[in-house]
Order: C-alpha cells, then structure tokens, then sequence
C-alpha cells in the first residue's frame, strides 16, 4: 500500500519554545483512520501541518495527490449560498457567463477554465451525501447546520481528494446526518484522516492513530479494538513503572546500608588506633584492606543506583503523565417520589409560526433519567428552554418540583470575562472566596486555576467547571439538564463524565446523539420527537 501521507521525525514548537508535536513518524495509505487524543495534545496542528498551514520545526511532511478537508465549523458568512459552501461558486459562474456565449457575453479564457463536467459532479457529490437536488444559489442561512456539513462534505469529494481530512465530521449532526457521512467513509476508497470523539464513527475505522505527550501510535483496527490494547498497555506500562520504583528502593537502601558498613567499620578503625593494642603496621593493613572492600562495595552500590534511575525514567516515560479528569458528583439528597418535572399536554408555538411541539406527556420523578433524541429541528432546544421555564407552553402545562441547572455543549452559565471562583458566587450568592475555592478544588482547579477567567478554559474544563457551579454550592442542584454535553470533549474526558453521571443519584434530562454516552449514563426512557411534534 503506497503512502498517501508521511510524517518523518517531524517536531513543532510554540512560539514560546514549548513541544507541541516531537518525534512523529507514521504513514497512512488508502484506509480510514481515526486520529484520537486528548484535547490540547496537538490533533489541530497535526491538521494544519497536512495543510501546509503550519510548517515543522525539523523532520518533514510529505503527501501524495490531492487533499480536501472538511473543517469542524463550515465557513457560512452572511451572503453565503449553497454554492459558496461546496466551494463552487466561481466555477458555476463561469459556466453561467458561458451560457450567455450566443450574445457574446463570454470572456476570453472563460472555455480553457470552464469545468465543464462540475454540474454532474456536483450532482453526485450531493446525492452521496443525502442531498440531491439542493440549489446551489439557495442561502446558507436557510439550511440546518446537519445539512451546511453535509454540504460542505459534497464540496470536499468534488475536488476528487486522495487523502480526505475530515475535523469531527458529527459534531452537532442528528442520526440521520451521521449516518450519511458514516456511509460515505464506508464507501470511501482513498485515504482519510478523521478526528473525531464520535465512538460509533470511530469503529468504523481501519485503524486509530493516537497522540499522546509519548507521541504518535498507530493501533491497527478499530475503536474496539485500539481501546482493548491501550487499557493492556497502561496497565502493563502501570505495572512495569510500580516494579521499577521498588527496584529503585531497594537499590537505595542497600546503597544506604554500604554506606552505614562502611562508617560502622572506619569508625572501628579509628577505636582500634586510639587504643594502641595492635602493631601500626597491622593496623594499617586491615585499614588498606577495608578501605578497598569498601571500595569496590560502593562503586558497585552506586552503578546499580544508576541503573535502576535508568530503568525507573523509562517505565515512566512509558506511562503517560497526564492528570485524569475524575468527577466526583456530590449526593443530591433527592427523594425517590419526589416530583422533578411534568409536561401535561404541551404544545409550543412561536407567536408568528407553524406549531414547534404538540401534545409533549412527561413525567419525571426522583433520580430517574431521561433522554430526548430527535432529528435537528424537531424542538429537542424548545423542550430544554420549557423544562426550565425560559419558555412558557401556549398550551398545557410544565410543573418543576426542584432546582434544575441547565449544563448545554458551551455550559453558558458561566460568563467568559469572570473568574471560576467569580461565576462560582454569583451562582452560590451564599458562598464567600473561601467556600467558592474549596468547591472548586474538588474539581481540580487549585489555588490559581479557580482564579482563570471561564473563558480560557477548554471543553473539558468548562464543564468540570460548570458542574462545580451548579453542585457544590449551599443549595445544589438535584436535576440536571445537559444538551449535547459531549460535542466539544475529548473521549477521555467523555468516559470520565460518563461514569461520573452514572453515579450520580440526581435527575437527568439529556439532548444527545451520542447513544454510546446515553447508554453508559443509564438513560431509563427516551421522548422522541420529530419534525411533525
């Protein structure tokens, strides 16, 4: 399988001087590979190095052939039609200008530029995307954001890529457009790279590439496959750095206890010259004599010293050192029969449109769990903004019998020009600097981390910070509202929030695409709805 991309050795420095890329090598061909990681360990800038964006401090990156990407968040400026987002706009024009050639409208050029199969291609690109027939000239504003990626997924396969480069190709997609782009990867027969936390999309994979701070691996297989043998490895890396810190001991003590024999033995020396009992010359012969036993003793002592130091930052370097993302949520005190939130009958409609929600039966009480699941636009963000009383019904009723704290992909209750510990007391007007700082060190932000503006922090961060808000305050939240809380986590931290909500003995109501996560949180009952609710 000949290379369609290849890193040799390559290293990329901040401007500061700090590592953020060292010692990658790896090639990938015509296959699908998911490129995982956590967030912040460099998956962007590997991006932007492909692109030739960004240029390597030393070693080199080569492709073959023609490469498209598909960018996380699809460029839709105001005036942007279908067109501009399949990329196509000047060479449709084009083509438009020589259509008029009977008038004599037509440039010179405009026929050696003219691509004069793109109508057919852009047909194709559609269909195989889940949109055929889409107008070009139609506004960007009018799709939904499921389509604008899906439009900009077409863009990308017009180009007739070798190696395609797709940046969390599900983000903010409903089933229905996952699994679009999932078909068009299993039909795909160039190379892709796909960065994605979307644990469904990542199995479908040949293999996962993984940066971590030890570099690049590349595990061969899929999700599944890649998670078994990483969990193997940490815990024989675990084990083997646990052997090494007790050979290291060991090795110290016994360097310690040559030095004590050695003192012990001088010392004895010194007693034997004070008392004058034994000839000079005897004396120093045993004192020569100890003086090279211990001797050799020491430098042997000391080479296993240096060996087991050796040994010890290997078996470190072998286990990643990165702090894990450990939630632990606070009891709710929650009763089992208490009333959480009920939907009687509700129908939702803006003042000057069609109907958004129609006869919504909801009834939630003490820790249960519940998921709404729903293509976009079927009201899953109206229902939310009823549920915590934003919205009011123009029809039936919604009853709230505790404190909810609504937690959405950005945790917008936290205001980006405050401090954690800021956000922290306006939320929990009862807690002064020193509760607000207590709290959020359960949440790993220590001392000078409480004191970072929310808006510096990463996706992870902002929701371990966001939970610490809404439970850790002198009246806690006893229901939470989450939508699409894992769209900007890397997928350890999605497993630690994972577990984190399983155990947690509160109410849950959950937006989610992310069935693997709605499963692992123990989701009980879902409400589904459609564009017809």
């Amino acid at each position: 399988m000949s290379a369609l991309l290849t890193f040799d050795s390559v290293a990329v420095r901040a401007p500061d001087g700090r590592v953020l890329l060292d010692h990658l090598t790896f090639a990938l061909g015509r296959e699908r590979v998911g490129l995982v990681g956590r967030n912040g360990v460099g998956k962007t800038t590997l991006l932007k190095l492909i692109l030739g964006e960004a240029t390597p401090a030393h070693g080199t990156v080569q492709t073959a052939g023609r490469v498209a990407m598909l960018r996380q968040t699809p460029a839709t400026a105001p005036g942007t039609t279908v067109a501009d987002v399949l990329g196509a706009a000047e060479a449709l024009a084009r083509l438009a200008r020589l259509a008029r050639i009977e008038r004599g409208e037509a440039r010179d050029g405009d026929f050696e530029a003219a691509d004069w199969l793109l109508p057919q291609r852009l047909d194709a690109a559609l269909a195989e995307v889940g949109l055929f027939g889409l107008p070009p000239d139609r506004p960007a504003a009018a799709l939904s954001g499921g389509q604008i990626t899906r439009a900009a997924l077409a863009g990308a396969l017009i180009a007739e890529p070798d190696l395609l480069l797709l940046d969390e190709p599900t983000n903010n997609l409903d089933a229905g457009a996952r699994a679009a782009v999932a078909a068009v990867l299993d039909r795909w027969r160039g190379g892709a790279l796909v960065v994605s936390h979307d644990r469904a999309l990542l199995g479908r994979m040949d293999r996962i590439l993984e940066l971590s701070s030890l570099g690049a691996r590349l595990y061969g297989g899929n999700w599944d496959v890649y998670q078994a043998r990483r969990i193997a490895e940490a815990q024989a890396a675990a084990r083997g750095l646990e052997a090494a810190e007790r050979e290291a001991d060991r090795v110290e003590r016994a360097v310690q206890q040559t030095r004590e024999r050695k003192a012990r033995n001088d010392a004895a020396g010194r007693r034997a010259r004070a008392r004058g009992d034994a000839p000079k010359i005897l004396l120093d012969a045993r004192a020569e004599r100890a003086e090279a036993t211990g001797g050799r003793q020491s430098h042997l002592a000391y080479r296993q010293r240096e060996a087991a130091a050796l040994e010890l930052e290997a078996a470190r370097a072998r286990v990643e050192r990165a702090r894990a993302l450990d939630l632990a949520l606070p009891a709710s005190g929650l009763p089992a029969g208490k009333l959480v939130l009920a939907f009687e009958a509700v129908d939702f409609a803006w003042a000057d449109g069609a109907p958004v929600l129609t006869g919504i039966d909801l009834c939630l009480t003490g820790p249960g769990r519940v998921a709404v699941v729903g293509p976009n636009g079927s009201g899953k963000s109206t229902l939310i903004r009823l549920a915590i009383g934003a919205l009011q019904p123009t029809r039936g009723e919604v009853r709230r019998g505790v404190r909810a704290a609504l937690l959405d992909q950005h945790a917008a209750l936290l205001r980006d020009e405050e401090t954690l510990v800021q956000n922290f007391r306006r939320l929990n007007p009862g807690a002064d600097d020193n509760a607000a700082h207590a709290a959020l060190a359960r949440f790993l932000f220590r001392n000078t981390a409480a004191l970072k503006p929310a808006g510096a922090l990463s996706g992870g961060e902002r929701l371990r910070a966001a939970l610490a808000c809404a439970l850790m305050g002198p009246s806690p939240a006893q229901f939470l509202i989450l939508d699409e809380p894992t769209n900007h986590l890397d997928l350890d931290s999605i497993e630690a929030v994972e577990e984190a909500l399983a155990a947690y003995d509160g109410a849950l109501l959950i937006v989610s695409h992310d069935e693997a996560f709605l499963e692992a949180v123990g989701v009980e009952r879902r409400v589904r709805l459609d564009t017809r609710s």
